[in-house]
């Protein structure tokens, strides 16, 4: 449906997807594959009608999308090392998509790389890690998942990391530890990108501080306008603004709209207790996430609450730090009138609505995190060239405020 019943202005915004095809953020496409069926696209095939979904590749080629940063999630709580592992399944799962799609999809580290899927008509498919779990809390698996094609790496998730604070998790560090700058240190010199989704306000702060190329955030919308943890604050957005970085703006409900924040603290309070209830039972607890979910939805929300906050970015920022990180399939529901992936024209139609110029537009969906992918790009060449691999280990890497350990003795 147009926006207010405006057909030109819906076939004013296919037309500049067509010439700029939407670059998001996030998608979560892939852990729904692993939880339904194990990945196999035989039982789950993505060329088909997948209501079920938000995403297959009718509607992606409906709703103009020219680059995806496909999530390889996994959860932040689970035990040792295996985030790991399950990290490496997933983007196992995503060259399994691509190659069996490969008129739809094609794997892209680079800027020109994406540019070069448009060219093709095909969607430039990226990897984006969700969460510093997934390497744990080792520089060496860092670069191997660089190796791999990471394109970002968001700092946290849920949960702290033991050298970084989640905006959902008691503090622990005060932002990042010695080692987490030196995580983001290292992040710079492989060119992935920093993301900052997910973080505590005080670690958004120091990544600034120590990130010496843009950030990012793949998947946030401005706290002013809803006040959960996980919304960027305005003296956020002026820093990401002056580092020329990017906030990519999200479509979940509870980040939209006022009723979020309070269902955020619901949501929190009910995890911290479950997880304490059933620590000794993965399936019990899982269980009992799922029942709380389906017991709370999501205040509702529509595609004018996206559309308020690129309004309130761009009037922080300007134009040139907005981006799009919808975050489908990765949440239970959707704004109306962005339901799934066929709907980013419906969201441009509605900025048109608002006097967006469409040069901005394009910018918004693609331009400004081509600019910062090149930017990180540049800067990594040169620090490549400037320093060699940090060896620096977690047990190492002393915070100075630390209180000393005493020394134990060893048989």
């Amino acid at each position: 449906m147009a926006v207010n019943g405006d057909v030109a202005l819906l076939e004013r915004a296919r037309d500049v997807l067509r010439r700029a095809p939407v670059i998001d953020g996030h998608n979560d496409v892939l852990w729904e594959l692993r939880t339904k069926v194990g990945y196999d696209l035989d039982r789950f095939d993505l060329a088909e009608d997948r209501p079920e979904l938000m995403t297959d590749v009718a509607r992606i080629r409906a709703g103009g999308l020219g680059g995806q940063f496909w999530s390889v999630y996994v959860p932040s709580d689970l035990p040792g090392d295996t985030a790991v592992t399950a990290t490496l399944e997933q983007i196992d799962a995503l060259h399994a998509m691509v190659e069996r799609y490969p008129d739809t999809f094609v794997l892209a580290r680079t800027a020109d790389d994406v540019d070069g899927a448009a060219a093709d008509g095909r969607v430039a498919s990226m990897v984006g890690v969700e969460g510093g779990q997934s390497i744990g809390a080792s520089l060496g698996a860092l670069r191997m998942l660089a190796r791999m094609g990471a394109g970002y790496m968001t700092l946290t998730h849920n949960d702290n990391t033991r050298w970084a604070d989640s905006a959902t998790d008691e503090p622990e560090h005060g932002g990042l530890t010695r080692f987490g700058e030196e995580v983001v240190r290292e992040m710079n010199r492989l060119n992935v990108l920093v993301d900052l989704s997910h973080v505590s306000a005080d670690t958004m702060r120091h990544a600034l501080d120590v990130s010496e190329s843009p950030v990012i955030f793949s998947h946030s919308s401005a706290k002013a306008l809803s006040g959960v943890p996980r919304n960027v604050p305005d003296d956020v957005l002026e820093r990401v603004r002056d580092a020329g970085g990017v906030v990519m703006v999200t479509f979940v409900p509870m980040f939209l709209v006022p009723a979020g924040a309070e269902m955020a603290a619901e949501y929190v309070s009910a995890a911290a207790r479950i997880r304490e209830e059933h620590a000794d039972d993965e399936a019990a607890m899982k269980a009992a996430m799922d029942t709380w979910w389906e017991e709370h939805e999501q205040p509702p929300a529509h595609l004018t609450d996206v559309a308020d906050h690129v309004d309130h970015v761009r009037e922080v920022t300007g134009v040139d730090a907005i981006g799009i990180g919808s975050d489908f399939d990765g949440t239970r529901s959707m704004p109306e009138g962005l339901e799934d992936v066929s709907k980013y024209p419906d969201l441009f139609a509605e900025l048109l609505r608002r006097g967006y110029a469409e040069e901005d537009l394009a910018k918004i969906a693609r331009g400004n995190v081509l600019r910062v992918m090149r930017e990180n790009e540049r800067i990594a060449e040169r620090l490549r060239r400037e320093r060699p691999p940090s060896l620096a280990h977690i047990d190492d890497v002393v915070d100075p405020d630390a209180a000393p350990e005493e020394e134990q003795d060893t048989v």
